[in-house]
């Protein structure tokens, strides 16, 4: 199985910054605004089976404090994978796209300096449409809460290349309603199979 992510406006971001004059002061103070985005893109491969999936995840935050950000954030995701749906060995393609929104906030350890380790607790609701091939389809909605820990990096003064990942998890998911079984999950971890990077750009 491959996996790929995708982080090419992080890469040109690097690029860009560092080729411009410094003229500021690089880190987080009280009262800065900044815009926050994320891209991912992954794809593996089984035999003849192929599955990809799509993020892109743009958002704001505030410094409420020197080392207090409240952060909001809209996700778009989607999605296509082939699953034995019936377990009878008979697999059928699966089509899933949805939106997600969050909110939270991160405290960072050193804010005022170009390299900054921070740690968050955010909420968050989905919904998810999946379509079954000649299942018809059915909208979930997710819950989920979130402790993430977090890596920051000036590139320049206003471009910085970010990074979450692992932490604690929780989700409830009503596959659907309509009486279905909820399915309520636990996560706790800090692999780097759970990475995403994104990139932020403070005002």
């Amino acid at each position: 199985m491959k996996k790929i992510i995708l982080t090419a406006a992080a890469v040109f971001a690097f690029g860009f910054a560092n080729a411009q004059e410094k003229t500021g002061s690089e880190g987080f103070a009280k009262g800065d605004l900044y815009l926050s985005g994320a891209f991912g893109f992954s794809n593996s491969k089984t035999g003849d089976f192929k599955t990809d999936n799509f993020t892109i995840a743009p958002g704001v935050g505030y410094f409420v404090s020197e080392n207090i950000a409240i952060e909001g954030s809209l996700a778009y995701v989607s999605g296509k994978d082939v699953q034995d749906v019936t377990g009878e060995g008979d697999f059928f393609e699966v089509k899933a796209s949805g939106f997600a929104v969050n909110a939270g906030a991160k405290y960072f350890f050193t804010p005022a300096s170009k390299f900054s380790l921070s740690v968050g607790a955010n909420v968050s609701y989905g919904s998810v449409k999946t379509e079954v091939d000649g299942f018809g389809d059915s909208t979930s909605k997710i819950i989920g809460f979130n402790i993430p820990v977090g890596l920051n990096y000036f590139v320049s003064n206003n471009f910085a290349i970010t990074s979450s990942w692992g932490g604690f998890g929780y989700s409830s998911n009503d596959n659907g309603g309509d009486g279905a079984e909820k399915t309520n999950e636990f996560n706790l971890g800090l692999d780097m199979s759970t990475i995403n990077f994104g990139l932020l750009y403070k005002l």
